[in-house]
């Protein structure tokens, strides 16, 4: 990944972009070339891993040929030069894309042991269940049919090798214009975006 230096990422850049679980893209070679599967992961520091579960019918998991990629988005949205303070100065501004994003390399690991997947899809539901209402909990459903729920999927643990993050949120712009562009990403409604310039911007 090209990261110029304005754009480096915090040094907890990953652990900032999976604190709030959701889906990353798992992209691996295989004889017939590129694949990629959108799966939810859950991140484990102290292990330096990624953990989540394939379709067992998904033939990802078993074509698999050395090491993966996992891409993790934060927030993105258009920029548009017509928030650039720039702009009315002197003209030389063009539209650009901020995002945060990381790249996580890594080995696959694979595991279909039923204690394994059960512990997995256990920890993956409360994480998105927590802070409901009515939290949904995988004993909720019948043991039989949680059993054979488990006997589709294929566990797969993604050992981080390294990280390549990005944070671009126009901290290569004047002041003036990163005011700009946090009220433009404000009105467009891309509040996460704009929170995440503003937190970023250079002090």
């Amino acid at each position: 990944m090209y990261v110029p230096a304005h754009f480096a990422a915090p040094a907890d850049a990953l652990a900032q972009l999976l604190a709030a679980p959701g889906a990353v893209d798992l992209v691996s070679s295989t004889p017939a070339g590129l694949t990629a599967t959108t799966l939810p992961m859950l991140h484990d520091p102290r292990a330096n891993t990624l953990t989540g579960h394939l379709a067992r019918n998904n033939p990802q998991w078993r074509d698999t040929v050395g090491e993966v990629l996992v891409i993790v988005r934060g927030p993105d949205a258009y920029v548009s030069p017509s928030w650039y303070a720039s702009k009315a100065e002197h003209g030389r501004v063009v539209p650009t894309w901020d995002y945060v994003l990381a790249h996580v390399h890594g080995e696959l690991v694979l595991h279909s042991d039923a204690d394994w997947l059960a512990a997995h899809v256990t920890r993956l539901t409360a994480a998105h269940e927590a802070g409901r209402t009515e939290p949904w909990a995988v004993t909720d459903a019948p043991a039989r049919f949680v059993t054979g729920q488990l006997r589709a999927i294929v566990g797969v643990e993604v050992r981080i090798g390294r990280v390549e993050a990005k944070w671009k949120l126009s901290q290569n712009r004047p002041a003036a214009d990163v005011d700009g562009v946090v009220a433009g990403l404000t009105a467009d409604g891309a509040r996460d975006t704009a929170a995440a310039v503003q937190a970023a911007r250079p002090s």
